[in-house]
């Protein structure tokens, strides 16, 4: 039993589509950069040859995820991406940084049913969220459903962005506003 056990989870891990700590036998190929770049290629929709996943971080949906040039997808962050509705869910386009531990979602549980459990309510649609280029997300920052963070703007560390931030601004806080232009 043990080892149809074992046999089913290296079948998971080789066809999921996802990507973490949690999917161990491919989870070990991120410590390698050649191994790591063919992992990402074949899992992301689109992975540029300069862009990094780094070991502890996680996603789901990566068949739904593009990742651009000089992206470093840090230890810690997590990108929520899968949709049954969306075929584009999360785009971080050339040169955005993300400190660790950011966490991306494109969709959240539905809690307007007074009366009906949470856990019973399923989810509100998806919303893909956009990461344009040169943007800086700081560390432990999470990004809600529906949301762009404009051209070389930058998001305070754990700072909650609920609303897309234009271009060329600081933002910060929970929820994240703008608190300069750059």
């Amino acid at each position: 039993m043990f080892l149809k056990d074992i046999y089913r989870k290296i079948k998971f891990d080789l066809s999921s589509d996802r990507i973490g700590p949690d999917i161990p036998f491919t989870h070990w190929k991120l410590f390698f950069s050649k191994k790591m770049l063919k992992l990402c290629k074949s899992k992301f929709l689109k992975f540029e040859d300069t862009a990094h996943f780094r070991p502890g971080a996680y996603a789901v949906g990566c068949s739904q995820i593009k990742i651009g040039k000089r992206v470093v997808i840090r230890p810690g962050c997590r990108l929520f991406g899968e949709s049954p509705e969306l075929d584009l869910t999360i785009t971080i386009e050339d040169d955005v940084m993300l400190g660790s531990g950011v966490q991306i979602y494109i969709n959240n549980h539905r809690f307007d049913m007074l009366g009906v459990p949470i856990i019973d309510q399923g989810v509100y649609p998806p919303k893909a969220v956009t990461l344009k280029r040169g943007c800086w997300i700081g560390a432990n920052a999470i990004i809600l459903p529906g949301v762009i963070i404009g051209e070389n703007s930058v998001i305070g560390a754990g700072s909650i962005v609920t609303k897309s931030i234009p271009a060329g601004v600081v933002a910060a806080g929970n929820p994240a506003k703008i608190i300069k232009t750059i």
